[in-house]
C-alpha cells in the first residue's frame, strides 16, 4: 500500500453523517482547511433512518426539555429558507386519546410549541373534529389537534452540507475510514485507508462525530477513555401502500406513551415509524425486528380503517440513533439533546460528538466551532444561518423550477421534472448542462433515471453504487427491479473502470 504525507490541516472530520457534514461545512466556511472521512457513503447509517422529519420534537416537552425544543423550532424556520426545495412544511393530525393525554395537556403542549420558539412561516395549531365518512381513522375518533412541523430529504440535507463544504475548500473523502489517530507534537496523526492505500494526514484538530461509533474510535482508535457512554437506540420504520389521501401526516398516540407517526411518502406510500428500542449489536448491520414490525402494524391498525398485514409491507429500513447514556430507563426517555466533549489529548484538542437530532445539526456545528475558539482563535462568526444550500440559490419556488424544467427540455414528464426540481433546485441545470431534450440524456434505467443524472451523482456527490443512487440520492429504490438494478451496477462498474485506468495512467 501507498503512505502519502499531507500538510497539516486545521481540522479532520471523522464521519459523514449529518452532525460530521454540518462541522465540516460551518468550519470550511470560516476558512479553516478541513478534511472529513467516512468509512461507507454520506449518511449510509443513522442520518438517512430517520423518519424524514424537521421537528421541534413535541414528545420531548413531556421529558421537560425545554431548550431541545426552543433550539429546534427556532430551526425549523431557518432550514425552510436554507433548503426550500428539499424541506417543505407538513401539517400533522393527533387524533384525540382522552385516556393517554387530557385535552387541556395536549393544548398547553401545543402551546409551548406554538410560541416557545420564533415561528414565522408555519401555520400555528388548532383543534380539529373529523368527518367519520370520510376520515380514514378509526370510528372511535371524533376530534383531534392539528400543528405544524416539516418534512424533509434526509439523506440529500447530508449530500447538499457536504457540496457546501467542499465549495468552501474541504476535502471529502467517502469509502475512507480512519483507522487510529495519535497526538504528537500537538498535532494529530490520522491514519486512513481506502481502496487506494494508507494515507497519513496531520490535523491540529480531531473532530469524533462517528455517530454510533464515537465511543469505540475513542476507546480503539485513540487509545483513550471515552468522556460520556453512549446508548443506541434502534428507530425502526415500515414504508407501505398510500393509507391515505392528502398531504397531512398523523401522529398517533400508543398506550407505552410513545407516539408514532404515519406520513405520506413519495406520493405513493405512507412511512409509518418510529420505534425506541436499546440495541447492542453491530451498528453495521441493524435491521427490524418482528416485535418492531409487530408493533408498528399494531399502532397503525388501532388509528386507521384500513388494516394492514405484514404482507402489505414494501419494505422497511432501520438505524441507531447514539443518544448520550443519561441512565433513562426508558428509551424513550433518553435525551435527544447532544453533548460536546473537548479534550486534551498530549497536547492536541479533540472534540467528540454525542448525541444530537437531524434538526439542530447546523446549532451543534456552531456550538462545536464556538468550543474550539480557544484552538484557533477564529474571529469569524457564525454565518451559515442566513446562507442558502446548494440548489436554492435564485429559487423562486419550486412549482416554478418544474415550469422551467419542461419549457427547456422537451419532453421531460411533470413527474420527472418534480423529482429533478425536489431533489436538485437550481442545481438541476449543472445536471442537465445545456440539453434541450430528454433524448439527449442518455441510457434510460427506467423509472426516470437516465445516464445524464448517473453521471453527475457520481462526478458531483460522491455516488460509487446503485444502492447510493437509489437509496440516497433520488428514493428511486422502491421502484427499481432486480433487473434494473444489475444494468445500472453495470454502468457504474464500467464507470470505476474507466477511472482506475485514468489514476493510472
Amino acid at each position: 500500500m501507498n503512505t502519502q504525507q499531507q500538510s497539516i490541516y486545521d481540522m479532520v472530520v471523522i464521519g459523514g453523517g449529518i452532525n460530521g457534514v454540518g462541522i465540516a461545512c460551518d468550519a470550511a466556511g470560516r476558512g479553516l482547511s478541513v478534511l472529513l472521512c467516512e468509512k461507507d457513503d454520506l449518511a449510509s447509517h443513522t442520518s438517512s433512518a430517520s423518519s424524514k422529519l424537521i421537528h421541534g420534537g413535541l414528545r420531548y416537552l413531556e421529558h421537560k426539555e425545554f431548550r431541545l425544543v426552543r433550539e429546534a423550532l427556532a430551526e425549523r424556520e431557518v432550514l425552510l429558507k436554507k433548503a426550500p426545495h428539499i424541506i417543505r412544511p407538513m401539517r400533522f393530525i393527533m387524533p384525540h386519546e382522552p385516556h393517554l393525554r387530557p385535552a387541556w395537556l395536549i393544548r398547553t403542549g401545543l402551546f409551548f410549541y406554538d410560541y416557545l420558539g420564533k415561528r414565522e412561516q408555519l401555520a400555528g395549531s388548532n383543534g380539529i373534529e373529523f368527518d367519520l365518512e370520510n376520515s380514514p381513522l378509526a370510528p372511535r375518533f371524533t376530534r383531534g389537534f392539528e400543528y405544524s412541523d416539516c418534512a424533509v430529504d434526509d439523506a440529500r440535507l447530508v449530500v447538499l452540507n457536504a457540496i457546501q463544504a467542499r465549495e468552501h475548500g474541504a476535502q471529502i473523502l467517502t469509502r475512507t475510514e480512519c483507522l487510529n489517530a495519535y497526538s504528537k507534537g500537538g498535532i494529530w496523526q490520522v491514519c486512513l485507508k481506502n481502496a487506494k492505500g494508507l494515507q497519513n494526514v496531520q490535523a491540529k484538530v480531531l473532530v469524533n462525530a462517528a455517530g454510533p461509533w464515537v465511543a469505540d474510535f475513542i476507546k480503539q482508535g485513540l487509545k483513550q477513555e471515552s468522556p460520556y457512554g453512549i446508548r443506541l437506540i434502534q428507530g425502526s420504520h415500515i414504508i407501505v401502500p398510500k393509507l391515505f389521501d392528502g398531504d397531512k401526516a398523523f401522529i398517533m398516540q400508543n398506550d407505552d406513551h410513545r407516539i408514532v407517526f404515519a406520513i405520506p411518502y413519495l406520493e405513493q406510500y405512507t412511512l409509518i415509524g418510529t420505534t425506541d428500542r436499546e440495541y447492542n449489536a453491530d451498528p453495521n448491520r441493524v435491521k427490524i425486528s418482528q416485535e418492531e414490525i409487530d408493533y408498528l402494524l399494531d399502532v397503525s391498525n388501532d388509528h386507521f380503517k384500513t388494516q394492514l398485514t405484514q404482507t402489505d409491507i414494501i419494505t422497511t429500513y432501520s438505524g441507531v440513533r447514539p443518544l448520550c447514556d443519561d441512565e433513562s430507563d426508558n428509551p424513550a426517555a433518553v435525551t435527544r439533546d447532544y453533548t460536546l466533549a473537548l479534550t486534551d489529548v498530549e497536547g492536541a484538542a479533540l472534540l467528540s460528538i454525542f448525541g444530537g437530532k437531524l434538526t439542530t445539526y447546523r446549532k451543534l456545528a456552531e456550538a462545536a466551532l464556538d468550543q474550539l475558539k480557544t484552538v484557533f482563535h477564529h474571529r469569524s462568526k457564525p454565518w451559515n444561518a442566513d446562507a442558502t444550500l446548494p440548489g436554492a440559490e435564485n429559487l423562486e419556488s419550486v412549482e416554478q423550477l418544474m415550469m422551467e424544467i419542461q419549457q427547456k427540455v422537451r419532453g421531460v414528464s411533470s413527474s420527472l421534472a418534480s423529482r429533478w426540481a425536489h431533489a436538485y433546485g437550481t442545481r438541476v441545470w449543472i445536471l442537465l448542462n445545456h440539453l434541450t431534450s430528454i433524448d439527449e440524456l442518455g441510457q434510460n434505467f427506467g423509472h426516470g433515471l437516465y445516464a445524464q443524472e448517473v453521471d453527475y451523482l457520481v462526478e458531483q456527490e460522491w455516488a460509487r453504487s446503485s444502492e447510493d443512487i437509489l437509496q440516497r440520492r433520488t428514493k428511486l429504490y422502491l421502484q427499481f427491479s432486480a433487473a434494473e438494478v444489475d444494468v445500472l451496477d453495470e454502468y457504474l462498474m464500467a464507470i470505476r473502470i474507466k477511472q482506475k485506468a485514468q489514476d493510472v495512467a
